[in-house]
């Protein structure tokens, strides 16, 4: 259960290396690591902190999926803005660390129904914003809605790369080399590599705060 009593400014440089701290264990040891007394001893700070700056834990993993979406949503909106949009938002949906913290937050979300709805909330956010701005995109290449719809391709494209990212962790590879490469010929096709325009990858530490859109 959530709380809303907060003590601690947002702003704070303890609060930001609680989360910090927070999302590194997620990503080392996995959700089920993250209890007050772990976060504390990462951040280099006394136990009684964490619960100055979040009431609940839960409070504290819904203000990492708060921080995370909102990260990913500037990042998004500069890959579909750039030059070479379908490019950027298909590196995008391949950064290692949001598909992992995606994974962590999807099993916490099964668990805790306010992180559920929460996650849900901002998928929709982003899918609503993929397909629109993908429907001007494929409009200006000249893709018919037959080809592959704009509701159709960010499904296709975080999906498939969420898919991959989960094998190659556990090991499995076979068909990967194919599929990015069928992939990629078809962002060809619209995006000749090579060309400026593309967005940065993300830094390590955006990597690390954010949490994958759907």
């Amino acid at each position: 259960m959530t709380s809303s009593r907060r003590l601690g400014a947002e702003d704070s440089a303890t609060r930001t290396a609680l989360l910090d701290a927070a999302i590194a264990l997620m990503l080392e040891e996995g959700y089920a690591s993250v209890t007050s007394r772990k976060v504390a001893a990462r951040a280099g700070l006394k136990p009684q902190l964490v619960h100055y700056y979040f009431a609940t834990m839960d409070d504290l993993f819904l203000a990492l999926v708060r921080r995370g979406a909102q990260v990913n949503l500037e990042r998004q909106v500069q890959a579909l803005a750039s030059a070479q949009p379908l490019r950027a938002l298909w590196a995008f949906s391949n950064d290692p660390a949001s598909a992992t913290l995606t994974w962590e937050f999807a099993a916490l979300g099964n668990h805790r129904k306010a992180i559920r709805a929460e996650l849900a909330g901002y998928a929709e956010q982003f899918r609503a914003l993929q397909t629109e701005a993908l429907a001007r995109i494929l409009a200006g290449y000249g893709v018919a809605a037959e080809e592959i719809a704009a509701e159709v391709l960010p499904v296709l494209l975080t999906g498939l790369s969420q898919i991959l990212a989960m094998e190659e962790t556990l090991g499995l590879t076979s068909g990967h080399p194919q599929m990015r490469a069928k992939i990629e010929q078809w962002i060809e096709r619209f995006e000749p590599s090579g060309v400026d325009g593309t967005v940065s990858p993300p830094s390590r530490l955006e990597s690390s705060r954010a949490v994958a859109s759907p």
